[in-house]
């Protein structure tokens, strides 16, 4: 309405100019400068028309740019993309001097309202976004996915790394307690048993004699004396003995190559055993359950012992700089990877799009964003082409 007023305004000086222009040489001035002011600005008023649609309708060759040249836009913004922001070098260059993981640190430890808010934000975004995917198809995803993570692990190795440092750490002594105890209350509760074993292993003649019960005593006593040696005795000879054949477990795990043959085909005979299917199910299905209900309450699910759990991760995140380094590295190699192998998926998702857009959309879209400025290139030209007949005209005058 600016742009078109001024042109307007333009149009009424020129008319006035004119009427007067032989009653003082000044308003020749006036008449040159409303002159030139109309044709600039009818001049970027057909320009800028130009470039969304066809001016007054008609069809003039290389007008309506936009909606003719849609399909090169679509490409070309394609491209742009692709060369300027998902290039391997780019994204590698761009979070090279990003701390990740001191940032996602602060983002845990504060409590800003607009981090809740984009919290809460995300949060909603994420439950509608789960409730709306095809859950036995998603369920049957994470399962093959599960699945085939599972197929991938060469188990027996991680085993014997995991028992080997837990013995190196000394992480096996509680569970060796553990296990003694539990032989002693066994022990304790099945006495009947082991006597009645004893008793019918034992011949006619100790039967007769009695001796039965006394081996049974003798028996038990030994055992309920063994078992309390082991539990007082840290460096009891039987503990050694069975460090030893877990370390030689550990070992074989490790580097005996038919153990872990065995350990695989063991995996692989469970992973098709329907049962494991059944479990990784319901294992699914608790997941969703529990993302659910933290997406549908965010701050509960954020409190108490995981929030705390959270809290903590973040100071060390932010603190921790040997922690830092390790997860920005494996940050920006994630990034990197993704800008690798998705990036010419990304900008065809984006080329496709704008192809689909048909021609009114995209001229809306792009008339929206950058309007205004586009007004204003007609207001510049009128004010532009009046001072230029301004000088014109003086030049003619002076000459």
């Amino acid at each position: 309405m600016t742009a078109t007023g001024l042109l307007i305004l333009m149009a009424g000086l020129f008319l006035l100019a004119r009427h007067n222009a032989a009653l003082h040489p000044a308003w020749g001035y006036l008449l040159a400068f409303s002159e030139a002011a109309m044709v600039g600005g009818l001049a970027d008023w057909f320009a800028v028309t130009a470039l969304f649609r066809r001016p007054l309708g008609l069809p003039i060759p290389h007008t309506a740019i936009i909606p003719e040249n849609k399909d090169r836009i679509a490409d070309t913004m394609a491209v742009f993309l692709r060369e300027n922001f998902l290039t391997p070098q780019v994204v590698a260059r761009r979070i090279r001097n990003m701390n990740l993981a001191a940032a996602a640190g602060r983002f845990l430890t504060e409590k800003r309202t607009g981090e809740q808010r984009l919290r809460n934000g995300a949060a909603g975004l994420f439950g509608d976004l789960l409730r709306s995917l095809d859950q036995k198809r998603l369920g049957g995803m994470v399962k093959e996915g599960l699945r085939g993570q599972l197929h991938k692990i060469e188990v027996a190795p991680l085993m014997g790394q995991m028992i080997g440092a837990a013995i190196a750490d000394g992480r096996h002594l509680p569970v060796m307690d553990r296990a003694i105890s539990w032989l002693g209350r066994t022990l304790e509760a099945n006495e009947e048993l082991v006597r009645t074993m004893i008793s019918q292993r034992a011949n006619r003649l100790l039967q007769l004699t009695g001796l039965d019960s006394k081996i049974a005593n003798a028996v038990l006593d030994g055992m309920y004396k063994l078992l309390a040696e082991m539990a007082v005795q840290p460096h009891h000879p039987l503990r050694r003995k069975v460090e030893e054949g877990l370390q030689e477990l550990a070992d074989a795990l490790q580097h005996d190559p038919a153990l872990r043959e065995k350990v695989e085909a063991m995996k692989l005979e469970l992973l098709a055993d329907p049962s494991v299917g059944y479990w990784l199910d319901g294992l699914w299905e608790r997941a969703r359950a529990a993302l659910l209900r933290a997406v549908d309450d965010p701050e509960q699910a954020l409190s108490g012992q995981f929030g705390a759990m959270l809290v903590e991760l973040g100071q060390a995140l932010e603190n921790d700089a040997r922690l830092q380094q390790l997860i920005n590295r494996f940050a920006r190699r994630t990034l990197v990877g993704v800008a690798t192998r998705y990036g010419g998926q990304i900008v065809q998702l984006v080329s496709e799009t704008v192809r689909r857009w048909d021609a009114r959309t995209v001229t809306a879209r792009i008339e929206t964003a950058v309007g205004r400025d586009l007004q204003f290139i007609r207001i510049n030209g009128t004010m532009v082409g009046g001072l230029v007949g301004l000088a014109i005209h003086f030049v003619d005058s002076v000459l």
